[in-house]
């Protein structure tokens, strides 16, 4: 059950700017994993609007949100901590990548995903 997420309409416009110009992690992560239904058949969205926040990547069908961490984010910030807990509030399952975990080990963090991806999935079957 895909849910209805209200957002800042003044949001839309720089959600749209940030797709095209995306850092390389998110490029390399959309191109390879996520972009046409590759992770298991689900539909992942970029720069995507949630409340006041705009996250990396959402699979809205299983409530997974992906957050890539730029190389400004050598740690979780108070910002970052609000933001997540304010998402998991909303039901959503967040993961958390560096951009040099992305771009140097892309194997491990798709197969993190997918592991995740396959436990939603369960998950929703058993409700």
């Amino acid at each position: 059950m895909t849910r209805t997420l209200k957002y800042s309409k003044d949001l839309k416009p720089f959600a749209r700017n940030l797709r095209s110009e995306g850092t390389k992690g998110e490029a390399i992560l959309w191109f390879y994993a996520l972009k046409a239904k590759k992770m298991n058949g689900h539909q992942f969205n970029r720069q995507y609007p949630i409340g006041n926040y705009i996250v990396d990547f959402v699979c809205r069908k299983l409530s997974l949100i992906i957050e890539i961490d730029g190389s400004s984010h050598f740690s979780k910030s108070e910002s970052d901590f609000t933001r997540e807990e304010h998402l998991t509030g909303l039901g959503f399952h967040v993961l958390r990548f560096s951009e040099a975990e992305v771009v140097n080990k892309l194997d491990d963090i798709v197969g993190a995903i997918y592991y995740a991806v396959e436990s939603l999935e369960k998950n929703s079957a058993t409700k």
